[in-house]
């Protein structure tokens, strides 16, 4: 027997988070989805052929792009789950008074700095930090954050991970729309080696492209992947409820294995490399594993790795101590690891972080839901040590009473993008939604690396229904060409070609139907074939 629930979220949950039921409502939404991610039915997946896992199409523009022109070039993300405590991160000497009153029980004593320059000191339990600070290996953004900061943490998440303006709600990641851009075929033709690996945590959008598809594989730790590499399988997609809703829960089951299809190869590179530095803790571990994957030559660009526990209302001192402490030996680590293998000045590291925590301590010896923080980076490939930003100013608040954000994370964004990743600005501002001012202060330089540039073709489609049966497959050449318009079911299968023949430039449609042939409700795929690049993306069928 099935029951189902469909559950809506619309409301839009601010400051007051910091107690009470809002709080704890939040928490209970965002771990649904977090449990729900975990099940594969957030994500697509990408699909099989004939039961054989595809290789990408070797003359994708846009993915021999990336291959090529970033060379060794890796971007780790470094999530701090929670909301972390900027002010006693990155501590502000130039206004130390100020700090020390309004933290009267959780303020870092001076004594137990390191200072950083005139302005600014680390804890001493980061001090592994102080060496590659020393050596040019780190840089500090000042005061980040975005307009109309929102408190929740399943909101300001998403913001973050979308690259959305906080009135504007995507479904889709700055680095899923990246990467849909370099695979653009990717349901029915999934690159050779994962496009991106996410470590520990779930439930945001950081790698989901427009289409709803995670283009990521996601692992909690070395022992899980092997496991999905020996059993082949995560769900079984066979045993399921003899229901009108079963045969869906076997596409998501098979989508969730589908996504593990790169467990083989993780696993061989993963054995074919050691870690030659000790880790410990949370991070650690997730950062040994990545570590192993780029050592071992896995190529894939672009990890997340995460550290839990920032959300510090109560007894934060020992917590976020523990917390700070774990990333700078990690990190540590992490450099000195990669450093083995002459590949840590291929690797930026970039925390991030929903939101920062309020000036003042609570009653609790900890701190409520801020805004502006504090952003780190870490590598060689930042040509130096420093700040960049607005000094934070806690004289001068927003009117809940938060620092004031200087720098826009979306400018960090692309910045990146364009300047590690050696992206074209034209393809940065598409993926970012609109222009962002770049930070040149960060270091970083593409040069003698070649910047790619968009492919010559580039394909709009999508799909609309109607509600009879049909569905329609829409998309706009900007030139003549042939075209060839397939459907394949979920098996890689082919239903049936829509259209094959030349097209004139502008929008054409064609209609997929059920009624009157013998086409099973579900999921379908529809693949557009143009100027030698495939397009391609998930359908559904109602009868």
């Amino acid at each position: 027997m099935c029951d189902h629930h469909k559950t809506t979220d619309k409301g839009r949950h601010g400051s007051a988070l910091e107690h009470g039921e809002a709080h704890e409502r939040d928490h209970r939404a965002w771990s649904r989805r977090t449990f729900l991610r975990n099940l594969g039915i957030f994500s697509g997946g990408a699909m099989m052929l004939s039961q054989t896992p595809v290789t990408a199409m070797a003359n994708s523009p846009l993915a021999w792009g990336l291959t090529n022109s970033t060379g060794d070039r890796i971007l780790v993300l470094i999530r701090f789950k929670g909301g972390n405590d900027g002010l006693n991160t990155i501590i502000p000497l130039f206004d130390y008074g100020t700090y020390q009153m309004a933290r009267p029980n959780i303020h870092i004593p001076q004594a137990e700095l390191t200072t950083l320059d005139p302005d600014f000191g680390m804890p001493n339990f980061m001090s592994n930090l102080q060496p590659m600070w020393q050596d040019g290996q780190m840089k500090v953004v000042n005061s980040v954050g975005y307009p109309g900061q929102n408190l929740s943490h399943f909101r300001s998440t998403d913001i973050w991970t979308t690259a959305s303006d906080s009135d504007v709600v995507d479904t889709s990641g700055w680095l899923g729309r990246f990467l849909e851009g370099q695979y653009p075929d990717f349901v029915t033709n999934p690159p050779d080696i994962p496009p991106a690996v996410q470590i520990g945590g779930s439930g945001t959008f950081l790698f989901d492209n427009t289409d709803g598809n995670n283009m990521s594989v996601q692992v909690e730790d070395p022992d899980t992947l092997l496991e999905i590499a020996q059993d082949g399988e995560l769900y079984d997609p066979v045993n399921v409820p003899e229901c009108y809703f079963g045969e869906q829960i076997s596409y998501l089951r098979t989508v969730a294995n589908n996504t593990f299809r790169y467990a083989e190869i993780i696993s061989e590179t993963y054995n074919s490399s050691t870690n030659d530095a000790d880790y410990e803790g949370q991070l650690g571990n997730q950062l040994a594993l990545v570590a192993r994957l780029i050592k071992g030559g896995l190529g894939t660009k672009l990890y997340m790795v995460t550290l839990d526990g920032f959300d510090t209302h109560a007894n934060q001192p020992n917590q976020h101590a523990n917390l700070l402490n774990n990333l700078a030996n990690s990190v540590k680590a992490f450099y000195d690891d990669l450093a083995t293998a002459d590949r840590a000045k291929d690797v930026l590291a970039m925390t991030f972080s929903e939101f920062g925590r309020r000036i003042e301590q609570n009653a609790s010896n900890g701190t409520d839901h801020g805004a502006a923080a504090p952003l780190l980076l870490f590598g060689p490939g930042l040509n130096g040590n420093g700040f960049l930003g607005d000094h934070p100013d806690m004289q001068d608040v927003d009117n809940a009473g938060n620092l004031k954000y200087g720098t826009d994370f979306r400018q960090i964004y692309a910045s990146v993008l364009e300047n590690w990743l050696c992206v074209d600005p034209g393809i940065v501002d598409q993926v970012m939604g609109g222009y962002f001012d770049r930070l040149p202060g960060l270091g970083l330089t593409c040069s003698p690396v070649p910047v790619f540039e968009a492919p010559v073709y580039q394909l709009r489609h999508w799909a609309s229904y109607d509600g009879r049966s049909q569905v329609g497959i829409h998309y706009v050449l900007p030139k003549g060409a042939n075209v060839t318009v397939h459907i394949f079911n979920m098996l890689g299968q082919p239903v049936t070609t829509l259209f094959r023949g030349y097209q004139p430039k502008g929008q054409h449609q064609h209609t997929f139907q059920s009624a009157g042939a013998k086409i099973a409700a579900g999921y379908y795929v529809y693949s557009i074939e143009v100027q030698g690049q495939a397009y391609s993306r998930k359908i559904v069928m109602t009868q």
